[in-house]
């Protein structure tokens, strides 16, 4: 029989069946926490520094108080992939508001929850990368900045969750974001960009959307490549028209958008310059200087 994964709550290490928290905790009630996504390649915890600092941040914006020392989270992590024995991994990082009680007042939950999960996480189909996915713009627009937005990567994530019932009633791989004007915002967990005129375009932070990991690496791939990448607000027309137009995230890493509501983006193909920052990008995730050694 093969071995269950060892999943970490608060400091103690369960197996996949029994890991279990209270019914009162508060993330569960409420959505009250929040948490990164990760990924390990070939030994390596891909920008791993930069997902704690993350979600400290994102704590700090709920005013949640993290029980552990960002280099003590790093650790943990690092601790459950080796129980784990795992070298390429997603790791899902959770902290929630803790156990209270049924109301809504958090200073009923004296501490928070740590939770590391490292398993495996499938998106899309195996030929995504090559072909492209088709997306939707949904009917559910992005939080404002002055709500829930997604700058903070909170346990709340209905918003995306609605665009993706959306986009799969409507038979699309995924769905894009508006923000309250109208304008592009984001994929349900992933930044967008489109290409134009040998130009990437990217939607900024401040219209809702996280500010991504996998975002900024690829911003850095290109602008080394001599690209000029700008954040700006995209239209839909822009989108539509766009020479090329990919997601990146941590758990989709770099995908090609052939398709918008029915639109068909350029040749329906993944693009030129989409497909030379997916070649980097697959360099840069297994490069030491890039993450931190699981064994070292």
């Amino acid at each position: 029989m093969e071995k269950e994964i060892a999943i970490y709550i608060d400091g103690i290490y369960y197996p996949k069946s029994n890991a279990k928290i209270s019914v009162y905790d508060h993330g569960l009630l409420y959505g009250d926490g929040v948490f990164e996504g990760i990924r390990a390649y070939e030994g390596i915890v891909f920008k791993l520094r930069e997902h704690i600092e993350r979600l400290y941040l994102s704590a700090h914006a709920i005013m949640l108080k993290i029980p552990l020392s960002k280099e003590e989270m790093l650790k943990a992590v690092i601790e459950t992939l080796r129980k784990n024995k795992l070298t390429n991994a997603y790791i899902r990082l959770v902290v929630t508001r803790g156990v209270g009680d049924l109301g809504l007042d958090p200073r009923k939950c004296p501490k928070a929850s740590v939770i590391i999960i490292a398993d495996s996480i499938n998106l899309h189909s195996s030929s995504a990368k090559e072909k492209g996915i088709s997306t939707m713009i949904s009917w559910v627009r992005r939080n404002t900045v002055d709500s829930t937005t997604h700058e903070i990567k909170s346990l709340n994530y209905l918003n995306s969750i609605l665009a993706k019932i959306e986009a799969t009633a409507t038979g699309v791989d995924e769905a894009i974001s508006l923000d309250k004007i109208g304008c592009v915002v984001e994929g349900v967990g992933e930044n967008l960009f489109i290409v134009k005129d040998g130009k990437l375009f990217t939607p900024p932070s401040s219209s809702g959307a996280l500010s991504g990991i996998t975002a900024k690496v690829a911003t850095r791939i290109a602008r080394s490549r001599g690209l000029e990448v700008f954040e700006t607000r995209i239209t839909p027309f822009q989108l539509f028209t766009a020479d090329e137009a990919f997601f990146t995230g941590t758990a989709m890493e770099m995908v090609p958008i052939r398709e918008v509501n029915s639109r068909q983006i350029a040749d329906g193909k993944p693009g030129p310059i989409t497909k030379k920052l997916m070649a980097a990008f697959q360099k840069v995730i297994v490069d030491p200087n890039e993450g931190v050694p699981i064994y070292s």
